[in-house]
């Protein structure tokens, strides 16, 4: 009851101008006080951070902190695929018919997801999917999961709902509702598409290529190409200003998830999630 209230409650919210109030106050020099009690709140691992906690001039420097460059390792196989972000596994599983699944008793097409028609979203059908929540607590900065060339982004404007557990819920189609940026990357195992969800409180999500943004003013939506910007397997590709969910696309008989995956799995950036290889994957 207490979850559908508040569903409720946010959804009347102007969401997307509260989003770009907050992405201001996180810019602003006063918000670097909240740094250190956010940091022992949600026990952030100092650790690992590549600068000291004084260090960052406002809020959203030090959410968007980089790591040492030792503070992850990125599985070196070469057929196998890491883990874009820090995160827990919310779904994962295969596209059947186009469609993915939410929650229990949700679902959504490939097409909705990512903008486009049903005759492009059926390079994904009978492929597999991996969604994976950020929480406040999590590095979030995105890193590439493979080798390869990003070919294309698409911006998608829309909502920002959150994607906790309460918007997963009661939300149906969720991730389709809000705003989305998709990068699409050529890759030994065929093309992925890297979804990244817009939520409440989202300043934006930026990535290096292009001068592409979400949560702006009256945007548009948008398919452009990238020029074949390569990026190698754990390279940087993109940021959150606040926490969100990534999800992976990947076409049929290319991809095997990890058997060790469940929903809650916790995962860091550079952990395998699947591997992939030539021909039928079995």
């Amino acid at each position: 009851m207490i979850n559908q209230i508040a569903k409720q409650i946010i959804e009347i919210l102007p969401q997307n101008a509260i989003s770009r109030g907050v992405g201001v106050l996180g810019r602003s020099s006063i918000s670097r006080y909240i740094i250190k009690p956010y940091s022992k709140i949600y026990k952030i691992n100092l650790d690992e951070m590549e600068q000291s906690l004084d260090s960052y001039p406002n809020f959203t420097s030090f959410f968007t902190r980089k790591l040492k460059a030792e503070a992850r390792e990125v599985v070196a196989d070469p057929y196998t695929l890491s883990s874009p972000v820090d995160g827990k596994v919310a779904e994962y599983g295969d596209i059947k018919e186009g469609t993915l699944i939410q929650a229990k008793g949700i679902d959504y097409r490939v097409e909705q997801l990512i903008g486009c028609t049903k005759e492009e979203a059926e390079r994904f059908d009978g492929g597999t999917f991996l969604t994976i929540y950020l929480s406040p607590s999590d590095y979030h900065r995105i890193h590439m999961p493979l080798s390869g060339a990003v070919t294309k982004a698409t911006y998608l404007p829309g909502r920002l709902f959150p994607v906790n557990r309460i918007g997963v819920e009661h939300v149906p189609g969720l991730f389709t509702k809000n705003e989305r940026l998709i990068t699409y990357v050529d890759t030994q195992a065929g093309t992925i598409a890297l979804v990244k969800v817009g939520a409440f409180i989202v300043g934006s999500v930026q990535v290096p290529y292009g001068n592409h943004t979400t949560n702006v003013k009256n945007g548009k939506y948008y398919t452009t190409s990238v020029n074949d910007t390569f990026y190698e397997k754990g390279e940087e590709v993109g940021l959150f200003e606040f926490g969100s969910t990534v999800v992976l696309l990947f076409e049929r008989d290319k991809v095997k998830l990890t058997n060790t995956l469940e929903r809650g799995t916790k995962l860091k950036y550079g952990e395998p999630i699947g591997t992939y290889k030539s021909g039928d994957l079995g």
